[in-house]
């Protein structure tokens, strides 16, 4: 590739306008030749930035396409998904295909480049640079492939299971783009190795040090070049923290029914590669204690200097704004409605006393009063009927007629009688002429995460109780999850009966997963990566006048077995001959 599209240019900000002329044609000498990042460090780190961009998005809402929750916009792709019109040839939020690809090709010229870089002028500070963003650049091409292998790997006609193509250097229009699928295993094992390449060059946090790590003291002694190259002001950058996150996530996806028969991935590994990043993280005492709310205000207000609240591990820029608000908020909050929590998300929240709903013995559920003396997250992630919401602590009444009643407004009210709550923030006012905007960040891994992957992983292992020399089990995490929303009370007995099984513990790690990480973008990928039934119909709630309510089927679910897996893009099978389609997908 001779000549850089204006993008990169753009992204390394060196792009210029010579005259009004050139305003959509750009002139010959605005163009940039790769060779030229040796001697431009700010166009060589464009490369990088382009990269970046093409992470995938931490809230894409495919909750719309789960048992969690559906969308009040007709024309939504993950509607279109969910209710049989899904297809190879229809682009969805969660196709990665052309979007990471576009990132590792931009990295692929990055790290062929990143040596001969001329990166500072103190040669210390830009072999550091130079190591920094190599490993930046490892750990990236590792988080893209891995994006890709989630939403696209899966078992061909012929019964293998498959990964992705898996590229490693810059593919160029001449070079011979009819690349053929790698085994799932051998996309893991990649991934891993770049993962480990990154881990190598960079350090466990960008933080300003007083003496320098041992494994940087080679190139410089001194604190003050170490603190230019990787210190504080780099800290939403990769990191090594970040690398074993995703090699958790790696090794939980590989170990998990969906991929371990043919992946030869362990769950013993995976509990491993999760034990790491949470014993980095100072063990079961380093869940955050105000992580259940962790896009409140008081969080979100007092983010500066890249710092990251207890709960995340790794974040976006803050912004100021009120997005989520006005399309998430009801109708009566002047917002769109368009996550509109299920039925059955809502009846998967326990009792306070830690009891499922349906165990009529011991929950005290009152069908009745069906919110009271529930789980206080319940409260917490979704708005339903009698809930005080709002910058004016108003009733939201989500009653047949009223303004926030069930299908009142086409593409604004609830279609189950309930909307979304979690990401947003009371405080923002989206009245038109009075409107206020607040402090928002969004995650792109939190913590909790990272000890419900152990604790699905450790159960699997080593059974309820066993904890692989690390000094907590998956008991442990589920207990102190659940203790920090306020569930089960003192002595949480549902718990300690489902201790007693591995089965019963494991639907009760499934169940909290669903609950700490709904809306943000994990149901979809958990079924599928269970086998789990992904044809439940989404119930909704229907409350009248005189106070009673009746459970309605809002979407009915029709996917095929094939769909556990996603499909290759019909585009790229019909480009290049060499592409296997997953099994069942035209």
């Amino acid at each position: 590739m001779k000549k850089i599209l204006l993008s990169i240019l753009l992204a390394a900000g060196v792009f210029t306008l010579t005259s009004c002329d050139d305003l959509f044609v750009p002139a010959i000498e605005n163009f940039k030749d790769v060779s030229q990042m040796e001697g431009e460090s700010d166009f060589a780190q464009g490369f990088l930035t382009k990269a970046y961009g093409s992470l995938a998005g931490y809230y894409n809402n495919s909750e719309y396409a789960t048992d969690d929750a559906v969308v009040n916009a007709a024309s939504d792709a993950f509607r279109t998904m969910a209710t049989g019109g899904w297809t190879s040839r229809q682009y969805t939020a969660i196709n990665e295909w052309s979007r990471s690809y576009s990132g590792i090709q931009y990295l692929n010229q990055f790290l062929a480049k990143v040596d001969n870089v001329n990166w500072a002028s103190d040669a210390a500070r830009g072999k550091l640079l130079a190591m920094r963003m190599k490993g930046e650049a490892y750990g990236l091409r590792a988080i893209l492939h891995y994006q890709i292998l989630r939403a696209h790997a899966g078992y061909s006609e012929d019964g293998t299971l498959l990964g992705v193509p898996y590229l490693t250097e810059y593919l160029s229009a001449n070079d011979d783009l009819n690349l053929t699928r790698l085994p799932f295993k051998d996309c893991v094992e990649m991934i891993k190795k770049d993962l480990d390449a990154a881990a190598e060059l960079l350090p466990l946090d960008y933080e300003d040090v007083s003496t320098v790590p041992t494994k940087y003291q080679s190139i410089s002694q001194d604190a003050s070049v170490y603190n230019r190259a990787m210190g504080k002001s780099f800290r939403l950058l990769v990191s090594g923290r970040i690398v074993s996150a995703y090699k958790s996530r790696l090794s939980l996806l590989a170990a998990s029914p969906a991929f371990s028969e043919a992946s030869a991935a362990s769950w013993e590994d995976a509990a491993k590669d999760a034990a790491k990043v949470i014993n980095d993280n100072g063990g079961l005492s380093g869940l955050a204690s105000d992580g259940v709310e962790y896009y409140a205000a008081t969080i979100a207000d007092n983010l500066k200097e890249g710092i990251n609240p207890k709960e995340i591990l790794w974040r976006e820029n803050v912004v100021t704004d009120n997005a989520q608000e006005s399309t998430n908020f009801p109708p009566s909050l002047n917002g769109n409605g368009r996550m509109n929590p299920s039925q059955n998300l809502v009846d998967a929240f326990p009792m306070a006393n830690g009891y499922p709903i349906t165990d009529a013995t011991n929950s005290q559920y009152d069908t009745s009063n069906p919110y009271a003396n529930r789980d206080p997250r319940l409260a917490k992630y979704i708005i339903y009927n009698g809930s005080k919401e709002g910058v004016d602590n108003s009733v939201v009444n989500i009653i047949s007629g009223t303004t926030d009643g069930v299908d009142n407004v086409e593409e604004r009210s609830t279609r189950t009688g309930y909307y979304m709550k979690k990401r947003l923030r009371m405080d923002v006012n989206c009245t038109s002429g009075s409107a206020t905007t607040k402090t928002h960040y969004t995650p792109r891994i939190r913590y909790t995460e990272l000890y419900l992957n152990y604790a699905e992983a450790a159960n699997e292992a080593w059974g309820p109780n066993g904890d692989g020399g690390n000094g907590y089990s998956a008991y442990d995490v589920i207990k102190a999850i659940r203790k920090r929303a306020g569930v089960g009370g003192t002595n949480d007995p549902y718990l300690e009966d489902c201790a007693a099984s591995k089965e019963k513990l494991r639907d009760l790690i499934h169940n909290e997963r669903r609950l700490e990480l709904c809306f943000e973008n994990f149901r979809f990928w958990d079924l599928r990566r269970w086998k789990a039934n992904l044809n439940e119909t989404v119930q909704g709630i229907n409350w009248k006048t005189d106070g009673t309510y009746e459970i309605t089927n809002v979407e009915t679910r029709e996917y095929d077995n094939y769909m556990l897996y996603a499909p290759i893009p019909n585009s790229e099978i019909l480009k290049y001959s060499n592409l296997k389609q997953n099994k069942g997908w035209k």
